[in-house]
């Protein structure tokens, strides 16, 4: 009997995930025998769940919101990149049961700017940061390490944003979403690292026309591919990355992990998935 190789993505909603479509797709390219599948797990239900992957169900899979920080301390290993940004979006199951956690958020945002905005970080000054869960860690990392002089950290929550600023260190500013104004005079790149912008929510009282006009919006939500912060970005003349190419770099490294080939991010990979957005 052939073993087929089976791995996943899980999330607490997770019907609206691409990464089956993506993996699917370098599986037939690569004629692996293999599968990925999303799957709905409630929070109460992750440490059952990575139970099952622990047992060798699996190779491994994504992790997304809002399970990021908190597969992190269920992970045996997780390596030093996981551990600064303090949370883990891909599982790999090793030999013996234990699970290692790395993190390929940083990778698939910094790799989404590169391509679709290049120069994004040149002369930046000040970016601004939506959210402080799980991807917002990954990305204040990307922006430490790529030298941005002032990161604005922003979260509904005050006192959260300003834990998690000690926490990773770097420099950083927190505050709540209700100080905006204060900051986006100054600020080049504005990021939305939170779920808003799904199921047709939206920002309340966030003015994107205090931005320079130089200023660069990205989204981390690819669907819908134009959220709300997008179009009013557009509608402004700003130049704007959506989230879809973060989605798509990511998922890279996980797929080597798992299936033994490195993938490519090809422009008709991308066409097959926005068809569906």
């Amino acid at each position: 009997m052939i073993h087929v190789k089976k791995a996943f993505v899980i999330g607490h909603p997770i019907k609206h995930s691409r990464s089956p479509l993506i993996h699917g797709s370098w599986l037939a390219e690569h004629g692996i025998d293999g599968s990925y599948e999303a799957i709905d797990v409630a929070p109460d239900a992750l440490p059952a769940f990575i139970e099952r992957l622990r047992q060798g169900e699996f190779v491994g899979g994504n992790v997304t919101i809002p399970h990021k920080e908190a597969v992190f301390a269920l992970c045996d290993s997780v390596d030093p990149l996981a551990r600064t940004i303090g949370a883990a979006n891909t599982l790999v199951r090793q030999p013996d049961g234990r699970i290692h956690g790395f993190n390929t958020d940083y990778m698939g945002f910094l790799g989404n700017l590169d391509q679709n905005a290049p120069g994004w970080a040149a002369g930046l000054g000040r970016a601004v940061v939506l959210g402080a869960g799980g991807a917002a860690r990954a990305i204040l990392v990307a922006l430490r390490e790529q030298g941005v002089p002032e990161i604005v950290l922003l979260n509904r929550t005050p006192e959260k944003a300003a834990a998690l600023a000690r926490e990773i260190g770097g420099p950083f500013i927190a505050g709540g979403l209700t100080d905006y104004a204060d900051y986006a005079a100054g600020a080049g790149l504005l990021v939305n690292t939170t779920s808003i912008g799904m199921h047709d929510t939206r920002f309340e009282a966030l003015d994107l026309g205090l931005l320079p006009g130089t200023a660069l919006v990205t989204d981390i939500v690819y669907v819908p591919l134009t959220t709300p912060l997008l179009a009013d970005a557009r509608a402004l003349g700003l130049r704007t990355v959506d989230g879809l190419g973060m989605l798509l770099h990511q998922a890279v490294p996980g797929f080597a992990a798992w299936f033994g080939v490195r993938p490519e991010v090809t422009s008709a990979l991308r066409a097959k998935v926005e068809a569906t957005l």
